[in-house]
């Protein structure tokens, strides 16, 4: 595999959708410089100001109904500063990181109701999402959002709730088969008692709903908090393994992630410098996410014309951010390449394409191969024989080549 096929593959995987001028810098700089600076950190972005949380004040019927209309202009703003966020700063992997753990510790909207306090779950990611999972944890277990997605002030020493307890063993940090019943009824004892103050956006333990009884959890007895149980969970030996599968799951396969530890850029940086990793290229079915960015950075779609067709596509792919389908998150891999999924790709990249002007022109200008000069524009290696025959008929028409090509397979496999 040639070093630009290496840095592009490499490219496709940590970050959102590379241009082919980030290549090209890629592969001036070489491998690991670029992938040092890719996996560089990147200071938490200041958040929009969206305004107070509108259900905090509202009192009457009328007034409820009109909160729950803000709530939705607010949802439907930040989700486009996000995928604006995705899309300009695309050439980093931050983003796509934030939305990697998003994923992980999949957290709705539709439940907690709040833009302000995804977007400040969002925050958590950026700033302990990079590091040992240790201090990522402490936080969840505090965070507003994850708190009222499951249930967690429903958990008082009187009348324990479950849900939080488990699923944080089982689907953010152990996995199935790493704890017992036991554990999940010691663990909900722990994590009882906590409150969220949706007017501050915060959450604090109340004493006198908190039971502060001795339990034995995961092996040992004793009188434990939300840090130390986050603690007992990331020195768990299921812990790294598990974190291992989730990165192998949403960026590609390499022996040994597991000797980074529980550190996913150290992880992310050992995936992309294996050896193997070249080899693992076009076995991975992009998400709807990073398809659409992908798209708008590629074709150079302006943010200001791509809003409405950007989240039509998201919608009709299934992923749209803050909205995961359960507790799980969304599907990896092939449950994204279904036929419904085509032509949805198919319709959203005609929309796409008619805002791209500027690609239109630069494929009207190519003078040698349309086909090489498309697979260079987004970030293809090539395109096989049978794709070159179904478009090489409309390679006379950019705007019909550009929109077709975003629903080959090779744009849609990376």
């Amino acid at each position: 595999m040639t070093d630009r096929r290496v840095i592009s593959h490499v490219l496709r995987r940590l970050t959102p959708g590379p241009t082919a001028t980030e290549i090209d810098a890629g592969v001036s700089a070489g491998l690991e410089a670029t992938v040092d600076r890719v996996l560089a950190p990147v200071p938490p972005p200041a958040l929009p100001a969206l305004g107070a949380d509108p259900l905090t004040s509202a009192r009457t019927k009328e007034e409820r109904q009109e909160a729950r209309r803000q709530v939705a202009e607010q949802v439907a703003d930040a989700t486009w500063w996000w995928i604006g966020r995705l899309a300009g700063t695309g050439s980093s992997a931050a983003e796509k990181l934030t939305f990697f753990w998003h994923g992980h510790w999949a957290t709705s909207v539709q439940k907690v109701r709040s833009a302000g306090l995804m977007l400040s779950q969002q925050q958590i990611f950026r700033r302990y999402g990079t590091g040992a999972t240790g201090p990522l944890v402490r936080a969840m277990l505090r965070d507003p959002a994850l708190i009222i997605w499951l249930d967690g002030q429903r958990n008082t020493r009187k009348a324990p709730n479950e849900n939080l307890a488990r699923e944080v063993m089982e689907l953010f940090t152990l996995g199935v088969g790493h704890y017992t019943e036991d554990d999940v009824k010691a663990a909900a004892k722990v994590l009882t008692g906590w409150q969220v103050d949706r007017a501050a956006g915060t959450a604090r333990l109340v004493a006198a709903r908190h039971d502060p009884a001795a339990v034995t959890l995961l092996g040992t007895t004793g009188v434990f908090g939300v840090d130390e149980f986050a603690d007992m969970l990331v020195r768990h030996p299921a812990h790294v393994p598990f974190l291992a599968s989730r990165v192998r799951a949403r960026y590609g396969s390499a022996p040994d992630l597991e000797t980074a530890g529980n550190n996913v850029t150290a992880m992310l940086r050992a995936l992309a410098l294996d050896a193997s990793f070249p080899a693992d290229a076009g076995n991975l079915g992009k998400q709807p996410i990073e398809w659409v960015v992908g798209a708008v950075r590629q074709l150079d779609v302006p943010l200001d014309k791509a809003r409405k067709p950007a989240l039509a596509a998201l919608r009709a792919l299934g992923q749209v951010p803050f909205r995961p389908p359960s507790v799980g998150g969304w599907p990896a891999g092939e449950a994204w390449l279904t036929t419904a999924a085509a032509q949805a790709r198919l319709r959203s990249g005609q929309a796409l394409a008619a805002l791209a002007p500027a690609a239109v022109q630069s494929l009207s200008e190519t003078k040698g191969e349309r086909l090489d000069a498309l697979a260079r524009l987004l970030a293809v290696d090539a395109w096989t024989d049978r794709t070159a025959a179904v478009l090489k008929p409309v390679a006379a028409k950019p705007q019909q080549l550009l929109a077709l090509a975003l629903a080959t397979p090779e744009y849609t496999v990376h």
